[in-house]
């Protein structure tokens, strides 16, 4: 019999497929990353309050990733007018995002923020965000390349240093790691109880966590679900995750089918 895996809920994206069939979508490389290197189940959630509520996926996952996607976080989010340079949005992905992130740090329930994902962790604690961080001084592009195969752009092209003894120092083994970049927004005010604890050499914020959550809250702002199972800084990240939604699972009951083992 083959052991029951903790179900990780993968936020999906709304798209349009030939300008005219709607469609909620996940990349194959974050539910690869979940069964593989995580080693729990995938469940694509479609990821807006006309078909899911907070408390259902609360109630039927054991851990949630929040991936990154073309839409950006909407401004108003964070008191802001959208512009032009804000990009696309996906708001029916904000209404549930949001308070979701803020549920799993109160409840101790597992969190991974990828890209998006980062931005959303950010934005559901009280921060912001910038549109083009490439337009700030002393900013690097750190933009997807435009041209090239899967493998060219999602190559490793800087470096994320750790601070030193810190929460993903410990986790990585390094305080130095080489990453992949694809994204054009970046946090500018930090969130209420978000711990910047990495940066890219411009000064961008490459990884955070969540202090006092009662379970794991991290994310980073690259996309560690590329090649996630073989590479070496995704690897442990993954684990982790995976770890801690096991152990969740294990104390709330929902592996072994027996009574929640937490206090109410």
């Amino acid at each position: 019999m083959t052991a029951q895996r903790p179900v990780i809920g993968i936020i999906g994206n709304h798209y349009v497929i030939d300008d005219r069939y709607p469609v909620h979508a996940g990349g194959t490389m974050n539910s690869a990353a979940v069964a593989e290197a995580a080693g729990c189940m995938p469940l694509l959630v479609p990821t807006d309050p006309a078909y899911v509520t907070v408390a259902e996926l609360m109630a039927r996952c054991d851990g949630f990733l929040l991936t990154g996607g073309r839409p950006n976080v909407h401004p108003s989010e964070y008191g802001e007018e959208p512009t032009e340079a804000h990009g696309a949005f996906d708001q029916a992905r904000d209404a549930i995002t949001l308070p979701l992130v803020r549920a799993c740090v109160e409840t101790g329930q597992p969190v991974l923020g990828l890209c998006r994902g980062f931005q959303e962790m950010n934005v559901a604690m009280g921060g912001s965000l910038h549109p083009e961080i490439r337009d700030l001084p002393g900013r690097d592009n750190h933009r997807m390349p435009p041209d090239g195969t899967l493998e060219e752009q999602f190559a490793l092209r800087h470096v994320v240093t750790f601070t030193e003894g810190g929460v993903f120092h410990r986790l990585m083994g390094a305080r130095e790691v080489m990453t992949n970049t694809l994204h054009g927004q970046g946090i500018v005010r930090v969130g209420r109880r978000v711990i910047i604890d990495g940066h890219a050499p411009d000064g961008t914020p490459e990884a955070i966590y969540i202090e006092g959550a009662k379970g794991f809250a991290m994310g980073v702002q690259w996309h560690p679900e590329w090649n996630a199972a073989n590479d070496p800084v995704s690897r442990p990240l993954f684990q982790t995750f995976g770890d801690a939604a096991r152990a969740f699972a294990q104390e709330t009951g929902r592996m072994s089918g027996e009574a929640p083992r937490r206090s109410a």
